[in-house]
């Protein structure tokens, strides 16, 4: 991944809303393969044409594609849509409309295969980092999730904050940041959430005592393999509980 300058990361907060609608609608085109890899856009003005906007929006359209990997221009070609390698794949536009696809579900298994990786090694080093104090958190945690077990709704919200508290203790920064990233635009798609009711959320809660009794035992690779149990497993019940795509 690449950092933004802070001046360019401005000039993109400052974008037109009116670009930021076309920029989404084209990413979900490229990524859904409307515009194929290889393929050249339409042209700037039928683009203009297509949504109603101007020259000038879309060639901020077409810069906020470039940014992203999207796409590239080549002289007398137009604006080419790169083969997929080149996406930068973290960008929420580009998540959430690879959710999207056909093949969305084999993209929905591989954020869990992500957050098992990455959280099953961040519960083994909060395992041996964790302080009084950290576990005197986690064990509040563990409290307010067992009030709501009748209550899926609330308990899931609070899910979110276990596992928050378990990377934080860790101390990966990094491995959170992409957590974050890549589950943040999984929770918008309901196929990754699932149906929530109290006997899922009885079966996640022991996976958390689990987890909890391993972190504050201080054992690392049970901590590890508890979190990953967890998080295959919860993905599993949701996964075959997915109505089937028509």
């Amino acid at each position: 991944m690449t950092d933004i300058p802070p001046a360019e990361a401005l000039r993109i907060r400052r974008r037109p809303r009116l670009a930021e609608a076309v920029v989404e609608d084209l990413v979900k085109s490229i990524v859904t393969e409307t515009y194929p890899a290889g393929t050249a856009l339409p042209p700037e003005g039928m683009l203009g044409d297509i949504y109603e906007v101007s020259r000038t929006v879309i060639r901020e359209a077409t810069m906020a594609l470039t940014e992203k990997g999207l796409v590239v221009s080549q002289q007398g070609r137009g604006t080419i849509v790169r083969d997929a390698g080149a996406w930068r794949m973290l960008d929420p536009m580009i998540l959430s409309a690879l959710f999207q696809r056909e093949d969305g579900l084999a993209h929905l298994d591989n954020v869990s295969e992500i957050r098992s990786l990455l959280e099953g090694a961040m519960a083994g080093k909060a395992a041996q980092r964790r302080t009084p104090e950290e576990i005197a958190e986690l064990t509040e945690q563990m409290a307010k999730l067992g009030r709501l077990i009748p209550h899926p709704a609330a308990y899931v919200h609070e899910d979110v904050a276990f596992h928050d508290i378990v990377m934080r203790i860790s101390g990966d920064k990094l491995s959170k940041a992409v957590i974050d990233g890549v589950q943040a635009e999984a929770l918008r798609n309901h196929g990754y959430n699932g149906k929530l009711n109290v006997e899922h959320v009885r079966q996640t809660h022991a996976a958390h005592e689990a987890i909890y009794d391993a972190i504050v035992a201080g054992d690392p690779d049970r901590a590890c393999q508890a979190m990953r149990d967890h998080i295959e497993s919860s993905w599993a019940r949701r996964r075959a509980a997915r109505k089937p795509r028509r």
